[in-house]
């Protein structure tokens, strides 16, 4: 008997078949996303939800045909960004995704939507989270006049998976598009009043926290869409205590399963199952860091006349140098900014004259990318005591760069082993269709 996960990424759409009773992977596939919207706006990140949902769809019927075993099928999804639907569960607007900048920009007050939630209501939010850039469509007349209510991608998958005409969204998505209480497992209904958004609180989806059953497709149970954070930590780490999951794909993130809740500025408490939650750090750039790098030694390439080939096994090589130098340089890869402050920019320090070398440049942006998670994860055991005994690695930043793998050994001088799972999280949301939670 088998289970097919499903995960509508960023840049990717995956699906994994896992052997329910050895937890082995059978198959998987993943193919480009590439439904990004270019309308001009340098702040605006959306997608066309018809591209990705015909695409999804022809994933899930390629799977149920080729494996008629297949007997649950789990889904998941980019968390934090939304779109609209009808009441007959139509997509009526674009994805707005969860790298988004409206929530950032500066209105006739001089104040960002993500400054005035903070300024009325004591939340910190941030720029792409789905409720704050609701705010903003509401605020400048963008959410269409038909909206019976909104949704993430993953919830949006399930409704078209099953039939649904109302989405129905687990705790884990729904603590991830802001004005949420994680604790309580229920929406901010009363700072949507303070923001003059009341009128809108019919258009909040029911939440559950356990994976219920959507409904059927092809005869098959769908379970309710995880968000991403937690499925990959599902397909990487199981229900583990204190268990420390580090990801670097386009972003980078840190993640802790605990038994208590713990918030800090740029550390979010996410509900994963009833009574824990994922302790979650997030880094704007992650390992996009690497590839502006090695956009930067490629353009360079380009200009002399060398090819425009990609550079990775090259970088890869210098970084090993760099690491033996006995002072590189140092980088701060908050290229993009962070949660906490959108404006902050990175930077590359303790440059000499000996170390001004490609080499220690190398180094120095992967050991800053690692060391923004770090920094994070300090702040999570400070709080709570946990201690990462043991990483466990996803994403294709750190399975592609063993380089890296060893800069975060050493710096939380605890073993690391990357996952079993090359699609976490689509392995992840298989694994959420079948176990059961109270």
């Amino acid at each position: 008997m088998k289970a097919l996960g499903l995960d509508i990424g960023t840049t990717t759409i995956s699906a994994a078949v896992l052997n329910r009773e050895d937890g082995n992977v059978c198959d998987a596939k993943t193919v480009a996303n590439q439904c990004f919207i270019e309308r001009g706006n340098e702040w605006e990140r959306i997608q066309d939800v018809d591209r990705i949902m015909e695409k999804a769809l022809a994933v899930a019927n390629e799977m149920v045909d080729k494996y008629e075993d297949i007997a649950t099928i789990g889904l998941t999804g980019q968390m934090h960004g939304i779109l609209y639907v009808d009441a007959e569960g139509r997509c009526i607007s674009p994805l707005y995704t969860w790298q988004d900048g409206r929530g950032n920009l500066k209105d006739e007050s001089g104040r960002s939507m993500v400054e005035e939630i903070f300024d009325v209501c004591g939340i910190a939010s941030a720029s792409g989270y789905g409720l704050v850039t609701h705010l903003y469509n509401r605020r400048h007349g963008l959410v269409p006049e038909e909206t019976a209510g909104l949704c993430t991608i993953g919830d949006y998958l399930g409704m078209q998976l099953t039939g649904r005409k109302q989405p129905l969204m687990h705790t884990s998505i729904a603590a991830s598009i802001s004005l949420f209480d994680a604790q309580k497992s229920c929406f901010l209904t009363d700072a949507l009043e303070k923001m003059g958004a009341g009128d809108d609180i019919p258009l909040l989806p029911e939440v559950r926290g356990d994976f219920a059953q959507l409904g059927e497709f092809r005869g098959r149970p769908v379970t309710v869409a995880l968000g991403d954070n937690q499925a990959s930590f599902l397909g990487s780490a199981g229900l583990t205590p204190n268990a420390v999951l580090v990801n670097m794909g386009t972003g980078g993130q840190i993640s802790i399963l605990s038994d208590q809740y713990f918030t800090a500025p740029g550390i979010e408490a996410r509900p994963i199952v009833p009574g824990k939650y994922l302790l979650a750090g997030s880094a704007l750039c992650g390992g996009r860091a690497y590839a502006i790098l090695e956009k930067f030694f490629r353009a360079f390439a380009s200009e002399i006349g060398a090819g425009s080939e990609p550079l990775y096994d090259v970088l890869g090589r210098l970084a090993e140098k760099g690491a033996a130098m006995e002072d590189p340089m140092t980088a701060v890869t908050t290229f993009s900014g962070t949660r906490v402050d959108p404006a902050l920019r990175g930077s590359i320090s303790n440059i000499s004259e000996d170390n001004f070398t490609p080499a220690s440049l190398s180094y120095a942006i992967l050991d800053g990318m690692a060391q923004e998670l770090y920094q994070m994860y300090e702040t999570i055991h400070e709080g709570t005591g946990i201690t990462a005994d043991h990483l466990v690695a996803s994403g294709n930043g750190l399975r592609m760069n063993p380089m890296l793998q060893d800069i975060f050994r050493k710096k939380f001088h605890a073993d690391l082993t990357m996952s079993r799972y090359k699609e976490e999280a689509a392995s992840g949301a298989a694994v959420s269709s079948y176990t059961k939670v109270e």
